[in-house]
């Protein structure tokens, strides 16, 4: 875990920031741009959730920004447990995913914003301030979309197949469609291989899929059309 730390900064009572994201040029870019601000400052980095938990617990921070695909591990996940022990942390996502499928997914586990990674080349800051002024960010569009969605009929749109999905299936469900072994998804979640095999179960169920094969078709076409 690399530590960027501003000590004058520090001293002043700066906003303390921790990046987490398992790209090292990603994290270098969003530390250049928040240490700009005279009253931020990085306090520490992490590449996954093993790291950036104890980075949290090291140094404190006010505010997390998070990417979703995170080293090994998964960034919803480590929102869920953040939030969990930390409720007064605040978190933001810079994510590549797709911001309508997951923005409302950050929400619920946690966060307080969600900005695409293209989006934060411009307006990064405007998402930092937002959050740490106590407000949600989201794009114009998403946040329509989100209200919508968060104030209609909870059936209104289970016909949407990532709407049945809970936040686990979902995970399970696009690293199907990526090509990954059950084994493999049991890896990289942190889950054993049984619990992978009850997901897809339930994929295939909530889904109506009738094998294992339909289900991988499914996947593998669905990640490749979003």
């Amino acid at each position: 875990m690399a530590n960027s730390q501003n000590p004058a900064r520090i001293q002043s009572k700066a906003t303390r920031v921790l990046l987490v994201d398992d790209h090292p040029i990603v994290r270098e870019r969003l530390a250049e741009i928040i240490n700009r601000e005279h009253d931020l400052t990085i306090c520490a980095e992490a590449e996954d959730r093993h790291s950036a938990i104890k980075a949290v617990e090291a140094t404190k921070p006010d505010l997390a920004i998070i990417d979703l695909a995170l080293k090994n591990s998964s960034g919803l996940e480590l929102i869920k447990d953040l939030h969990a022990r930390w409720p007064r942390l605040m978190i933001l996502v810079v994510s590549m995913q797709e911001e309508s499928l997951y923005a409302e997914r950050v929400l619920r586990a946690g966060a307080q914003g969600y900005i695409t990674k293209q989006e934060a080349t411009r307006n990064i800051m405007l998402a930092v301030r937002s959050v740490l002024s106590g407000k949600i960010y989201l794009n114009e569009k998403t946040a329509s979309t989100v209200i919508a969605r968060l104030t209609s009929n909870p059936r209104a749109d289970s016909g949407s197949m990532a709407n049945l999905l809970t936040d686990r299936e979902l995970e399970v469900f696009e690293l199907t469609g990526n090509g990954l072994s059950t084994r493999e998804i049991a890896d990289q979640l942190h889950i054993d291989v049984k619990t992978v095999e009850t997901y897809r179960l339930r994929i295939k169920d909530k889904l109506n899929l009738k094998g294992s094969s339909e289900l991988l078709q499914l996947a593998i076409r669905w990640t490749q059309n979003r």
